[in-house]
């Protein structure tokens, strides 16, 4: 198409589809354009040749129907916190799906519908007014939609199981922008697939979420070492964990030449507190917190104070098991003595529980015998330490990478098809394939940790 009959065609279309929508079409220039392809990782500036901010289901199918017209790559932006922010896309179309951000809660049914552009906090927010709760993830600006559909690990995840394990049903938006409900009964294999398959099928536009009955308290131990005394600490808190109950959750954290270690509660602290005489025979720490805190206190504790304005990168693995070989490595993070410059914060935090009761086959998201989730990251404003924050990242996870069996795909940055690979276990990506041949042959959602269809499938197409 020429460059002309490309300008004419793009006008006509813009025109049609933003009289049809309810929600808003940008285009470069308007106002508000700069806002919606804003996303977390600021290193992320990619200009979208359309932004459609969907105010309904109807308008993200228009919106699909539309990009695959134009022939533009589709980006579907829920929280914005994928790493790599492939929600932008760049000279494409941008789903945008923040206007789209209500939740309904039943309490009596004990039920919560949520609309695919809306964040964690919105969810806990309407549920923690009945004392109900689900798994939600650590900071509640993150989009609902993106999480649940990697898998979504949380709080709550050991005594309830991931997020995606508590979705009773989904709405999605196909590549053919038809409107189709996912649930154990009706498409079971889209139900199967969505369940930790990631973006890759279509735009999930509402989900259906079991709740709990958690209450409204939680509590949170945190006893901080100095680096050479983590060694024995990590192993006696390794050991701890494995016979701690399903309302713990253990972390440990390396930064700044000091290791912290300790355990969330989610529930009535006063079972939680029997575990302190425990911690606090671990030795002799620097400083030490035990705080009972509201759950709504607990979901932002880990919100990042300085928004959108951090350049960010991360690497991730699942560890099956953390032998003293592996507490070494995590402690050292790639250097000879842990300590050095722009070293990136490690992270460890506990599974098992209800996300191992569930088979590896039993949803898209496998690696259900993780013992430990390991991650490094970091945040940093120059741009110019781009190449070296990065590689010190890569280095300090590599360290890990001899413990590891596979990794959270949400976790997935610049891994491609190699992290992939690693992110769907055994037969789960052969299935996986199967469920992209029949919903999105043509690889229309392509813009995320892609599962590409079969060759056959791919010779097929997929009409508009």
């Amino acid at each position: 198409m020429s460059n002309s009959m490309n300008t004419t065609t793009m006008a006509r279309t813009v025109e049609r589809a933003r009289s049809r929508l309810d929600g808003q079409l940008l285009l470069p220039g308007d106002t508000g354009y700069d806002d919606a392809r804003t996303v977390w990782n600021a290193m992320v500036d990619r200009r979208p040749r359309l932004i459609v901010r969907c105010a309904s289901t109807g308008d993200v199918a228009l919106a699909v129907l539309t990009a695959r017209e134009l022939g533009l790559e589709i980006g579907v932006r829920c929280g914005g916190h994928g790493i790599t922010g492939m929600a932008v896309p760049d000279g494409g179309l941008m789903i945008d799906l923040t206007p789209m951000g209500g939740v309904r809660v039943d309490p009596a049914r004990r039920r919560a519908w949520v609309q695919g552009g809306a964040l964690l906090g919105a969810l806990d927010r309407a549920s923690q007014r009945y004392g109900l709760a689900t798994t939600a993830g650590n900071v509640s600006h993150t989009g609902a939609g993106g999480l649940t559909l990697g898998g979504g690990m949380g709080w709550l995840a050991r005594q309830y199981g991931l997020a995606c394990d508590n979705v009773i049903s989904f709405e999605m938006v196909t590549a053919q922008g038809s409107i189709v409900t996912a649930s154990q009964d009706e498409n079971p294999d889209l139900y199967w697939g969505l369940r930790g398959g990631g973006g890759n099928f279509g735009v999930v536009t509402t989900f259906e979420f079991r709740l709990h009955p958690v209450g409204t308290r939680a509590l949170v131990a945190e006893y901080t070492f100095p680096l050479d005394q983590a060694l024995p600490v990590l192993r006696t808190w390794r050991d701890l964990h494995a016979g701690a109950p399903r309302q713990a959750t253990f972390t440990a954290l390396a930064s700044d030449g000091m290791v912290t270690v300790g355990f969330v509660w989610v529930g009535d602290p006063a079972p939680g507190l029997r575990l302190i005489p425990a911690m606090r025979a671990l030795g002799h720490p620097l400083a030490q917190q035990v705080s009972e805190l509201p759950y709504l206190e607990l979901q932002q504790r880990d919100d990042t104070a300085r928004g959108h304005a951090m350049r960010c990168y991360w690497k991730g693995h699942y560890l099956p098991g953390l032998p003293d070989e592996a507490i070494e490595a995590f402690v050292l993070r790639g250097t000879a003595d842990g300590r050095g410059d722009d070293l990136p914060e490690a992270s460890l935090q506990a599974y098992g529980g209800a996300i191992a009761e569930v088979a590896d086959t039993g949803t898209a998201f496998g690696h259900r015998g993780t013992m430990f989730e390991y991650s490094a990251a970091t945040s940093w404003t120059d741009a110019t330490q781009d190449e070296t924050r990065i590689a010190v990242t890569r280095r300090c996870a590599a360290g890990l990478g001899p413990y590891a069996s596979g990794v959270y795909v949400n976790a997935l940055s610049d891994e491609g098809n190699d992290g992939v690979r690693r992110a769907y276990p055994g037969d789960n990506l052969s299935r996986l394939t199967l469920v992209k041949d029949a919903y999105d042959p043509g690889n229309v959602f392509h813009l995320n940790h892609n599962i590409a269809p079969s060759e056959a499938a791919a010779g097929r197409g997929c009409p508009v």
